[in-house]
């Protein structure tokens, strides 16, 4: 079994061009220090991996190699996906993602999960003795993907608005008071979207694409007002 190793850099990923459908696959949290399974989601029946018991072997065992000492963050390429894992407090969370899903978001619901697992039994992991010991965990990290679903599927609806409006502008030559009007749509969406995706923290995506993506069409829209 060979992987592709790489330490999550946030900075240097591209969210431009993703899908909503290509979401986490499976996700696993087990204790570090010696690989026991805590809690894990299973692949939904509609997911396009093939051989999904495969994967999970693979899983198991990044969970059992996976080291602080080397990196608290890792992605990992295995064919056309790649597992995502953080360890905070002696517990791994793992996830399976299709290389087209962002990493920075897979970081993002890993994250979600641990602050969630650390409140409800963050004093009981190094006590615990059976594996799966809190297997109904497993319905927050349901509850969490649908939510990324969601924010995600938002988002690219954003973008693809912010697209539209400022292809319109620059080759389309639209009327100031038009361009106006839609900006304040595009206001009203992004005001929409920042609501809806509460749940999963997602200001930061707010921040990174909504606000520079209506920062361009202010600048586009001075120009037009004062140079034209």
């Amino acid at each position: 079994m060979n992987f592709n190793v790489a330490v999550v850099n946030e900075r240097e990923e591209d969210e431009s061009a993703f899908s909503h459908d290509n979401m986490t696959i499976f996700t696993m949290i087990a204790r570090q220090s010696d690989g026991m399974m805590l809690a894990e989601s299973i692949a939904d029946k509609d997911s396009r991996i093939e051989d999904v018991d495969s994967y999970r072997a693979q899983a198991k065992k990044l969970l059992r190699l996976a080291d602080p000492k080397t990196s608290t963050r890792m992605t990992v390429d295995t064919g056309p996906f790649y597992f995502c894992y953080i360890i905070v407090n002696d517990v791994v969370y793992l996830t399976l993602c299709e290389k087209a899903f962002p990493k920075k978001l897979a970081i993002r619901f890993l994250e979600e999960l641990q602050k969630e697992f650390d409140i409800q039994y963050g004093t009981e992991v190094t006590a615990a003795k059976r594996p799966y010991s809190f297997v109904k965990f497993d319905a927050f990290i349901e509850r969490t993907k649908k939510n990324l679903n969601r924010v995600t599927e938002d988002l690219s609806d954003v973008q693809k608005i912010m697209a539209r409006n400022i292809n319109e502008i620059l080759y389309r030559g639209e009327k100031l008071e038009s361009v106006s009007k839609r900006s304040d749509d595009l206001l009203a969406g992004t005001i929409a979207y920042a609501k809806q995706a509460k749940d999963l923290n997602a200001s930061f995506f707010l921040r990174r694409e909504g606000i520079i993506g209506l920062g361009i069409v202010g600048s586009v829209l001075t120009f037009y007002f004062y140079f034209l």
